[in-house]
């Protein structure tokens, strides 16, 4: 858990951070709610005994002064008068309160209901909207909570097939060269084993990567901050892609709109989300395009976007995911405090940006 007032990466968009006692509030008036229908049907109880207990003792004294008050007719007028009303008030009694008990009780049950769907895996499950506010606020964070638990699913669907394709690829060519060298097809030479050794550091990165995405998606990455320069940190990411860049007939250049204030970052973690966004992007870009890395301070100055922009073929809508490097540039972004957006149209190039928060 974030230390102080930092909201964790995983903490929903759009929510306040610490969370305030809405739902306190709430359970306090629900439970005011049903102490005041029993206290209701409490009396309409008394009252209904009372009346019972009145017809049962008959009439009193003062009525049979009267002539002709006498007898068994008085006694009989006097219980058409008084069950009635005692059977009467009992009864309102009763109808009021299993009304008011089904309109509380009947969304906590459709609650239940829908509780025991995503506990089964359907996290399609929703719930309506119905009886009491508190009942409602229940229903609308329930559904919430599914949606989110929906779109988390389908997240951890695509990030696995995202694992599975990476790490398919240098393992192929492990098992590959390994079967090579062990069938005599390919010489036992260090050519041969440099490749292999190459891969196996392929595979120790994404493991690592994998550790990284671990750690920041349970909030439990440490940052170590210092004022960093991103204009710098920028021109240092760039460089390391230069010659792949150059061999492959792609421009790559560092721009700055304006003056760009020092971040308080991490800046081996704020590297590696640059370095994953270059990487995406000169992937993803044919030769004779190019790649542009720009940062820009926002005009209040609480904020610095960077935003890496490529001239190659687009995102397709059909596209299988946000890939392994670009799911851990987002958690790492996200852990900074900051927010991660993609803008792309088939054949018009790719935009991948971030934004950070300035020190005040």
């Amino acid at each position: 858990m974030p230390p102080g007032n930092q909201r964790p990466p995983w903490w929903p968009d759009g929510e306040p951070w610490p969370p305030r006692n809405h739902w306190r509030r709430m359970r306090g008036r629900f439970f005011w709610r049903v102490g005041a229908l029993l206290t209701v049907l409490f009396l309409f109880a008394c009252a209904a005994c009372s009346l019972s207990f009145y017809a049962l003792a008959g009439p009193p004294p003062s009525m049979l002064d009267g002539p002709g008050m006498r007898g068994p007719m008085m006694n009989l007028a006097w219980w058409r008068l008084v069950a009635p009303a005692a059977v009467l008030l009992g009864g309102v009694g009763v109808t009021l309160t299993v009304l008011a008990l089904r309109r509380t009780t009947a969304p906590l049950g459709d609650v239940m209901e829908a509780a025991g769907r995503v506990a089964a895996g359907d996290y399609g499950a929703r719930v309506a909207e119905r009886g009491p506010a508190e009942a409602r606020d229940l229903a609308r964070a329930f559904n919430t909570m599914t949606e989110r638990l929906q779109v988390d699913d389908a997240q951890r669907r695509r990030l696995l097939a995202d694992i599975t394709h990476e790490l398919r690829t240098p393992l192929a060519v492990v098992q590959g060269n390994l079967e090579g060298l062990l069938d005599g097809v390919y010489p036992r030479d260090d050519a041969h084993l440099a490749l292999i050794l190459d891969e196996t550091r392929v595979l120790s990165r994404l493991v690592e990567d994998l550790r990284t995405l671990a750690l920041a998606e349970s909030g439990a990455l440490r940052l170590q901050r210092e004022p960093t320069d991103l204009e710098v940190l920028a021109e240092e990411a760039a460089a390391s892609f230069r010659s792949s860049a150059g061999a492959a007939g792609v421009a790559l250049r560092v721009e700055s709109l304006g003056e760009v204030p020092l971040a308080e970052v991490d800046p081996v973690r704020i590297r590696e989300v640059l370095t994953n966004l270059i990487s995406n992007a000169l992937r993803h870009t044919p030769a004779g395009g190019a790649v542009t890395v720009q940062l820009a301070a926002e005009p209040d100055g609480r904020r610095i976007t960077v935003a890496v922009q490529d001239t190659g073929a687009g995102i397709p809508d059909e596209s299988r995911g946000m890939g392994l490097g670009l799911a851990i540039a987002k958690n790492l972004v996200e852990a900074h405090g900051g927010e991660m957006q993609a803008g792309s149209a088939p054949g018009q190039g790719t935009s991948l940006s971030f934004t950070l928060p300035l020190p005040r």
